[in-house]
């Protein structure tokens, strides 16, 4: 789960090739080891050829953030104090339709800006009582659509039949509402939370997209509107499949031009980014020169160096700013995943490989014996840290956590190795055989059970029972990332057929095309989101936070792997605060 392993044509640094040998079982201090008989000194290796980092350690102990300051943090407290009393005046109206838009717009604009994180309290009372009292939309598309999508996302049961007003005797959508396009949007992204078997819902994704596409044909050659925005925001990507962080960044620069602007809304938001992004960069800070003092990046050069990149995937899946410490955490665990990536995919030697594999399951000092210089650094270091953590829950929640977390490393070892076999064998699996292995190499059952353990504050029997074989929400998840980091790769690559990809699997097993194949993987990611929400809905031993996490790393994916510009996006969410012209007024 870091950034894209596609190593570019090999390029051979020296020649030949150690021999693996097995020692039969003998005495304890060599039972079961494996070693390399008379191994060349000088092995075959591809380089990754990777580029140098472009947020060095320089550059990012230089960040310098005023809005961490007394003055801003005092501003932003009286702001976010101002709308928790406009959120308790609203739950205290009647539930008319007028007020009732109004309550459910606010609480998407709070979703959308990145802040509604401050008042789960305030909007939970407000949503409940919606729910309970089943207040009415009245013929309004946009509120019924509106209704349906937060009333779902929050948890509460809604069935999809509160939509057939606006659809007819064919299930399709009422001749009535084709041009209402504010309601046809959200139709749209209230379909992303369906669920498994809601075929209704489902038709009305492709129904909206047919007239969305038509409203931005009709108009490309118009003037710019902030609706034609909207609609082709959305049809980038789906809203519910949006990283929340990214959304917030974007939909300030909307909200602030909207007719109905709330001020103090707005200047919340604001301040809100800027003073989170203020606490993201003190954790890079950290994290910065933990890396430096580790001295893996000169030891272990022909690694990728990019511990931006990976900080990034811990924002994405929790950027609240209470959960430096998760964020720190798993970074280090992410890094370490990018390095040992590095290490099968393009400078270890298939008997090298072994070896670590080996090591790796044995989770042992004594194992370094066996490793080469390079990988007894990497080797013992990942133990320090996985035993770190496992120290940490232990200290907080009695509970010993290290075999699930080793065994979470043994598995992404051995998925490595098969994927190195595979290729030096020139072995081509067959779809089902990728995806078995490659739901496990992509990393993310692995990092979800590290952030488990990172996040929940009373770990049951059931939740540790559950990660035995992985239950199905990290297992949708690990579906998601797989086919989003391989929907990434280009057709050249695809051609030179390094590393199979789900795309050339079922292109080989159905004789499709590349198109037809890319095609249906993106149907697939649809599928496996519905089964994602209609596993969220089922009773679950694992807590809120934790689901959050799952789904938000999730959507980190979809921008990670398939976003055009990354760089320019990191930069703008950890580096580049958003400038507020009258904020020195406001403070005075």
């Amino acid at each position: 789960m870091v950034t894209s392993r596609r190593a570019p044509p090999i390029t051979l640094l020296s020649r030949g090739q150690p021999t693996l040998v097995v020692q039969s079982k003998g005495c304890l201090s060599t039972a079961g080891k494996i070693k390399l008989a008379d191994p060349n000194p000088n092995p075959i290796r591809r380089s990754g050829n990777y580029k140098p980092t472009t947020w060095d350690f320089q550059y990012i102990q230089s960040i310098d953030n005023n809005y961490a300051g007394d003055l801003y943090m005092e501003r932003h407290d009286k702001v976010k104090k101002e709308m928790k009393k406009n959120l308790m005046m609203m739950m205290m109206v009647d539930g008319s339709i007028q007020e009732l838009d109004v309550k459910l717009e606010l609480i998407d604009n709070l979703e959308r800006l990145g802040v509604s994180y401050h008042f789960k309290d305030e909007i939970m009372q407000i949503l409940k009582s919606i729910h309970d009292q089943n207040v009415a939309t009245g013929h309004s598309l946009y509120s019924t659509a509106m209704k349906f999508r937060l009333l779902r996302q929050y948890g509460f049961h809604i069935s999809q039949d509160i939509l057939n007003n606006f659809m007819d005797e064919h299930d399709n959508l009422k001749q009535s509402i084709c041009n209402d396009t504010k309601g046809l949007l959200k139709l749209y992204e209230a379909s992303f939370l369906s669920t498994e078997n809601e075929t209704s819902l489902r038709n009305t994704t492709k129904s909206t997209l047919t007239h969305l596409m038509r409203y931005i044909d009709q108009n490309r050659c118009g003037e710019e509107n902030i609706m034609m925005e909207l609609v082709v925001h959305a049809l980038e990507l789906p809203r519910h499949w949006m990283m929340p962080r990214l959304e917030a960044e974007w939909y300030i620069s909307i909200y602030e031009r909207m007719s109905n602007t709330n001020p103090l809304l707005l200047e919340l938001a604001k301040l809100d980014f800027n003073i989170v992004q203020a606490t993201h960069q003190e954790d890079l800070r950290i994290l910065s020169r933990w890396w430096k003092n580790t001295g893996l990046a000169e030891k272990l050069s022909f690694s990728r160096d990019i511990l931006v990149e990976n900080m990034f995937w811990a924002v994405g899946a929790e950027f609240e700013p209470q959960h430096s410490y998760f964020r720190r955490l798993i970074t280090k665990v992410i890094v370490f995943i990018s390095i040992i990536d590095d290490i099968y995919d393009v400078y270890g030697t298939l008997d090298e490989l072994e070896l670590f594999t080996h090591a790796i399951q044995r989770w042992d000092t004594n194992a370094m014996e066996q490793l080469p210089d390079y990988m007894k650094v990497c080797y013992l270091a990942l133990i320090n840290i996985i035993n770190e953590v496992a120290y940490e829950v232990l200290k907080n929640h009695d509970t010993n956590v290290l075999p699930y977390l080793t065994k979470s490393w043994a598995d992404l070892c051995k998925s490595y190795l098969q994927e190195a076999k595979w290729y030096h064998n020139g072995y081509k699996p067959n779809f089902e055989e990728y995806m078995d292995n490659a739901r496990i190499s992509i990393a993310v059952p692995m990092v979800l059970v590290h952030s488990l353990f990172l996040v929940t504050n009373q770990i049951t029997k059931e939740a540790l029972e559950s990660l035995t074989n992985y239950p199905d929400i990290i297992r949708f998840s690990a579906t998601i990332f797989r086919f989003t980091d391989d929907l990434g790769t280009s057709s050249d690559e695809l051609k030179r057929g390094d590393v199979s990809k789900s795309i050339q699997c079922y292109m080989n097993e159905k004789g499709a095309s590349e198109e037809e194949a890319r095609e249906h993987i993106r149907f697939l990611i649809k599928e496996t989101w519905e089964a994602m929400n209609t596993a969220q809905r089922k009773n679950s031993p694992f807590s809120e936070t934790f689901i959050g996490i799952v789904k938000n790393i999730t959507r980190t994916s979809h921008f990670m792997y398939l976003h055009n510009d990354v760089k320019s996006s990191i930069s703008k969410i950890l580096f580049e605060p958003i400038i507020i012209p009258n904020v020195a007024l406001a403070l005075k």
